[in-house]
């Protein structure tokens, strides 16, 4: 690599070439310990004699600032760099749009720079230790081997038609979602899907409505948009459809699992909120996260099943059922919504990445995932039996448990007039990780309580960890 120098004119060469050594030296750009060129080799670089490097080399060791080794060449020397003050940055003319994105700060960024405790009750991420690396290693190997031989150099940004194939069995299979392999949208993640979904709907002042308490990075993400933002209260069936307000364009709700609070929401309901969406013209986002692992009752099937009219564009993600690390998901779409998320993905990042595609179709298609889920699903379940016996029995007096019927989180009620926030902080001081239900609330009135995940912690720490959650509790009671 050559040295960046720019030398004007043929005079004073040696003392242009000391100055810019020595700046460069001062300020850091030129690291302590690296080499610079032989004065023969910078020379010819530079077009000019050997003799005018060696001089500029000669003044910089007799300042300190070089020193030369024999036989191995000349080196830059420790020095405390001289740091110039940044310069004054100009206002852009955007900077008002820069702002608003900055300001949409999200609880999980936030739970992230929070973690690190001994026993941690984060929700919405998987065990890593029951993830198959061995089995999911086999199919990078394929996957590396496929792209080696693969002529084809651009791929579709719908995403990769046997990925898409083996996404449509699977979701009719484990969701009853009905659909074939032209009707989804591999992403990025379920984030992504909700993000090009939004981007081709959302316009500024139109209006959007979700649950309330919710999820925050889809709060955050319409409000970004400019959207007008309606949070809808909850009750015991989910999603209160008679409050969604008119004029509203887009309808965010998790009818199988609502986050964070678990309840599913029922038939009559579901039909109640199709419904609405068509006398509005709305569309339905149905985020369907972690419903693979359900624990009561039957099956439930997705509400997009229930769709004649296409209102609904049902999102699904791998990272919650596998790794959060994959990062794919996908989106089943309506057509026209279908082809401009598709335009708007390709516009975004072209594609998502092929390798994985490759490698997720042959673990699905082999039956690696299914095999995955049954696994988790018995540990899951023990865990979540396990929680909900403690917070029935010695923490029963301070919280009351909502029994998730699906997914791997539960939340609590606060029974008594505790500080929740305060049990927060002081629970990080024994090494416990738990978290408050009140950032997802945004409207409606906070009800005080914990969000606990059971994937990420293990069975045998379960009990040490809700033990020192009650003394906690007994101690600030």
């Amino acid at each position: 690599m050559e040295l960046h120098i720019r030398l004007e004119g043929r005079k004073g060469l040696a003392a242009q070439l000391y100055a810019q050594l020595r700046a460069g030296i001062e300020c850091g750009h030129l690291a302590a310990g690296s080499q610079l060129p032989p004065s023969r080799l910078l020379a010819e670089q530079l077009g000019v004699s050997r003799k005018t490097v060696a001089d500029a080399y000669a003044r910089l060791t007799q300042d300190n600032l070089l020193s030369a080794v024999v036989g191995r060449g000349t080196f830059i020397n420790a020095l405390a760099p001289k740091r110039s003050a940044p310069p004054s940055a100009l206002t852009l003319a955007g900077d008002a749009s820069l702002r608003r994105w900055q300001s949409r700060a999200t609880v999980p960024g936030q739970r992230h720079a929070l973690s690190g405790v001994r026993y941690d009750f984060i929700g919405g991420v998987a065990s890593k230790a029951l993830f198959p690396f061995d089995l999911w290693r086999s199919c990078l190997n394929y996957a590396v081997r496929r792209s080696q031989h693969h002529p084809q150099r651009h791929f579709p940004a719908q995403g990769l038609a046997e990925l898409r194939e083996v996404i449509a069995h699977h979701i009719a299979y484990a969701r009853g979602v009905h659909c074939t392999a032209d009707d989804i949208l591999v992403c990025n993640g379920a984030q992504q899907a909700l993000d090009l979904i939004a981007r081709v709907l959302v316009e500024p002042g139109c209006k959007v409505a979700m649950e309330d308490p919710g999820y925050p990075p889809a709060r955050q993400l319409f409000l970004a948009l400019g959207a007008q933002l309606q949070g809808v209260p909850v009750d015991e069936e989910g999603l209160c459809v008679d409050q969604i307000a008119e004029g509203t364009r887009l309808i965010y709700v998790m009818p199988s699992h609502q986050f964070p609070l678990g309840m599913p929401m029922g038939e009559t309901r579901r039909r109640a909120l199709l419904a609405r969406a068509a006398a509005l013209g709305a569309l339905i986002i149905e985020d369907d996260y972690d419903c693979e692992f359900r624990y009561l009752g039957p099956r439930a099937d997705a509400l997009q099943r229930l769709d004649t009219q296409g209102l609904v564009a049902y999102v699904g993600t791998f990272s919650k059922t596998l790794l959060p690390e994959l990062r794919l998901g996908y989106a089943v779409l309506p057509e026209a919504v279908l082809k401009a998320s598709c335009v708007t993905k390709q516009l975004s990042d072209w594609h998502s990445p092929t390798l994985l595609q490759w490698a997720l179709a042959r673990f699905v298609e082999q039956g690696h995932l299914n095999r995955h889920i049954r696994r988790c699903h018995e540990v899951y379940s023990a865990r979540r039996d396990r929680m909900l016996q403690r917070l029935d029995d010695d923490l029963a007096p301070w919280l009351r448990a909502i029994p998730a019927e699906a997914g791997f989180h539960l939340s609590a009620l606060a029974q008594t007039g505790f500080d929740v926030e305060h049990l927060v902080e002081q629970a990080r001081k024994v090494d416990l990780g738990i978290y408050s239900l009140a950032p997802f609330f945004n409207e409606t009135p906070v009800r005080p309580g914990l969000l606990m995940g059971f994937g990420a912690i293990e069975m045998l720490d379960i009990d040490p960890a809700l033990d020192r959650l009650r003394d906690t509790l007994r101690r600030i009671s």
